[in-house]
């Protein structure tokens, strides 16, 4: 098919390289600008237009869809589809309206559970037992198009953010391959709004772990919080961030250190304790356990803020 595909992160990139494997026709990408980035703060490229330009595909990255010199693109592209996966920008209806077949959404979640910007690390910290891939038809609402397809995918209780990202990443860019061949003779179902729960941003703010919490409620914002923003607490006034951990039997003061050793560090939680596996001090290296505390010695009795 002869289509424009619209995205930015890694997430993106999969369901990119996969439509370019599959031999479809991309007469033009877009992708968010170009945006500083790391100690530096230099400008960095988009996932999405490394592998474009890679593929000496045209690329174009307008502040907004909005003006008619960006829609003139692509009307000039002439898409029977556009394909949009975390773009980052609001496609409006006279850009929806362009395609023949209209634009599709690849969304990181089961429709209409987690719409919005987070629906993977929401659904983790929620507890959920499965999550997917959403193949939508887009509207002008957020997230609220009728679905063309869904494709349910198992949360395991160690999946972070990260490697459910991955996971997702794979599902969404086969869907779509599969999905474009038949796309004119699919009927669209109509999401049940009744249903419908919202992904908010996550922020920064989110990252403090507060250990009057159970272990199975921070175990979950642990991994829903890897890699942005990283669950912390602090130790001896100190910001301490957590990367990995799991939920384990004991009890005492919440946040009193209850046992140290080669594999975990085990903390007190409001239910039950938490054992720590993977920690990081403000400038330095994440660390398994065992290395952080040969250099940071900790005693049972001891408390993380």
């Amino acid at each position: 098919m002869r289509l424009v595909f619209a995205g930015t992160p890694e997430f993106a990139a999969r369901a990119l390289a996969a439509l370019i494997a599959a031999g479809h026709d991309i007469p033009l990408v877009l992708t968010q600008p170009d945006r500083p980035a790391g100690r530096g703060m230099k400008l960095r490229m988009s996932p999405v237009k490394e592998l474009a330009l890679r593929h000496g595909l045209a690329v174009a990255q307008p502040d907004s869809l909005k003006t008619e010199a960006a829609r003139q693109v692509i009307a000039d592209a002439a898409p029977e589809v556009m394909v949009v996966a975390a773009y980052g920008l609001i496609l409006p209806q006279a850009v929806l309206d362009m395609p023949r077949l209209g634009c599709v959404n690849i969304h990181a979640s089961l429709l209409p559970r987690w719409r919005g910007a987070a629906p993977i690390q929401r659904a983790i910290e929620a507890g959920d037992a499965e999550t997917g891939i959403t193949l939508m038809q887009m509207d002008k609402g957020l997230d609220t198009g009728a679905m063309l397809a869904r494709h349910p995918l198992a949360i395991a209780p160690d999946d972070s953010a990260a490697s459910l990202h991955d996971k997702l990443a794979e599902l969404g860019a086969e869907a779509i391959v599969a999905l474009l061949p038949g796309l004119a003779a699919v009927v669209a179902a109509p999401q049940d709004d009744a249903l419908a729960c919202y992904a908010a941003k996550i922020g920064k703010d989110e990252a403090r772990l507060d250990w009057s919490l159970p272990a199975a409620v921070l175990d979950r914002r642990v991994r829903a919080f890897n890699p942005f923003p990283g669950a912390a607490c602090q130790l001896g006034g100190e910001p301490l961030k957590i990367w990995r951990a799991r939920p384990a039997p004991g009890g005492g003061r919440p946040g009193e250190i209850l046992a140290v050793g080669p594999d975990a560090l085990r903390v007190a939680c409001g239910v039950g304790a938490l054992d720590l596996l993977e920690l990081q001090k403000a400038g330095g290296k994440r660390l398994p356990v065992a290395a952080f505390l040969a250099g940071n010695p900790l005693a049972p009795g001891q408390s993380l803020g």
